[in-house]
């Protein structure tokens, strides 16, 4: 005879004795005081930790105040922990020779970390064109994966899966967002006269259409030239790409045309200044004359504004 007593499912000892608080308590996220060696950067980190004065400062303040936001990383298989956010935190503590740090622990996977941690970094201030670059497409890559899931969340997630809500969360707009991802085309050479403002964003953006190979060819063309090209010379030579005309002698050639933007530009030739110098005088001797007279008529007009 088959028993009738249904199947009892038994409340372990803890279970028993615990509260509902103390179980709510066992999941809520708690802060951790991490040790420094124990924390490694993230994959892939698009934003540079560098030791400048504002670094200092956040060294000289923790070691007044502490740390006031902790980090947030996530455990790794290797052991220690990946952080997710924090990176000039960490960096800020072994300045201030801290041997620990408080950290959320997090169980995250890769694009939902890498979304968290764009989006932590793009809060600050001062972020370069290359290091917004790579942490836009890192995170519209992480989106677009998350998106082609077949879990519960996809429907939510495919909403998103465009450059116009990455966009959002930074204030701009969806073709700004891939305007910024094409800089990532960029040789790191050109890249690093993107950030230091020696090519202006717009014709970079033009510049990164041209092969790897020609956007070397263009740095010996503006050494050559002392020159960096304008929005419409970047836009000729993306032409010229296309067409497979993109050589050094027309990158020079481009390049050594006078700006129609430099409505400042002053200049004297011999045939003007000639008759106000001796007939012996080199135009080096010219040259020098007039930067004394210039100082000279300088340090005057100082004087008499002062009076």
């Amino acid at each position: 005879m088959k028993s009738s007593a249904k199947k009892i499912s038994l409340i372990s000892v803890d279970d028993l004795f615990s509260t509902e608080e103390s179980r709510v308590d066992d999941h809520r996220e708690k802060i951790v005081d991490i040790p420094l060696t124990e924390l490694h950067p993230f994959k892939d980190h698009p934003f540079k930790v560098i030791d400048n004065d504002a670094m200092f400062d956040t060294a000289e303040s923790i070691k007044q105040y502490g740390v006031l936001v902790p980090a947030i990383a996530r455990p790794r298989e290797d052991g220690g922990y990946e952080l997710v956010s924090g990176h000039r935190r960490k960096r800020a503590c072994e300045l201030a020779s801290l041997e620990t740090m408080p950290v959320i622990i997090r169980n995250l996977d890769d694009d939902a970390a890498t979304i968290i941690m764009v989006d932590s970094n793009l809060q600050r201030e001062n972020i370069l064109p290359s290091e917004r670059a790579f942490a836009f497409k890192l995170k519209l890559e992480a989106i677009k994966r998350q998106g082609s899931r077949t879990d519960l969340t996809s429907t939510q997630v495919a909403q998103k899966l465009s450059a116009e809500k990455v966009g959002e969360s930074a204030g701009i707009s969806k073709d700004q967002v891939r305007r910024y991802i094409r800089l990532t085309e960029l040789v790191p050479e050109l890249l690093s006269m993107v950030d230091e403002k020696k090519i202006a964003f717009n014709p970079a953006v033009e510049l990164s259409y041209l092969k790897s190979d020609e956007q070397l060819l263009l740095i010996d063309a503006m050494d050559t030239e002392q020159a960096t090209p304008s929005l419409s010379q970047a836009q000729r030579l993306k032409k010229f790409s296309a067409e497979g005309n993109c050589t050094l002698e027309a990158m020079c050639a481009i390049m050594s045309e006078e700006k129609k933007g430099e409505p400042d530009k002053v200049t004297l030739t011999g045939d003007k200044i000639k008759k106000y110098f001796p007939k012996n005088y080199t135009p080096q001797q010219m040259e020098a004359t007039i930067i004394k007279l210039l100082e000279g008529w300088h340090k005057k007009r100082t004087q008499d504004q002062e009076r």
